[in-house]
């Protein structure tokens, strides 16, 4: 854990792009909200795997959001028995169950349901606004860091420049 935490912030500190890394945690609040093996999250992981994300990134908002969705679990299981017991969406649902499919993306429990749906409606947002907070990270928050003398002194040390090699080794795997 503390091995993907230390590359999260070598992703943020280094030249990792904002967007990989903003998608990542757009994409691991969509998996991290809904039980893990559902249809929806399967499809995600394997689209994780295809495209370019920070997969450090990915896993460590897995891991949070996971948790999060612990205390937003009242919420969820409100929309998703508000969505399954509309009177407007109960023929929709009917029809639907009637497919494997829909068995096997489990949209006929409210907590699966609802968190497909949070999911999907708050990912977006994310998405911009961990992209935004990358940003202002890499401006403000960076540079202020790097101006203090024992971020200096560190970095003209020999851990620093070893500490740089073996980052710059392990940036082609991820």
């Amino acid at each position: 854990m503390l091995t993907l935490l230390a590359k999260l912030l070598n992703a943020l500190n280094g030249d990792s792009s904002i967007r990989q890394i903003a998608l990542a945690i757009a994409l691991g609040f969509l998996v991290g909200l809904s039980p893990l093996l559902t249809l929806h999250n399967i499809i995600i992981i394997f689209f994780v795997c295809i495209i370019r994300v920070h997969l450090g990134s990915f896993i460590l908002s897995v891991g949070f959001f996971s948790g999060l969705s612990y205390l937003l679990s009242p919420y969820i299981v409100q929309v998703g028995e508000y969505l399954l017991t509309s009177p407007a969406l109960s023929e929709f649902f009917t029809a639907l169950y009637q497919f494997s499919l829909f068995k096997l993306a489990h949209w006929h429990h409210t907590y699966v349901l609802g968190a497909f749906v949070l999911g999907g409606l708050l990912c977006v947002p994310i998405y911009f606004i961990s992209k935004l907070v990358i940003d202002k990270y890499r401006v403000h928050i960076m540079s202020f860091f790097a101006k203090f003398r024992i971020v200096q002194a560190l970095k003209a040390s020999k851990f620093y420049s070893l500490y740089t090699a073996v980052a710059g080794e392990s940036k082609g795997g991820l």
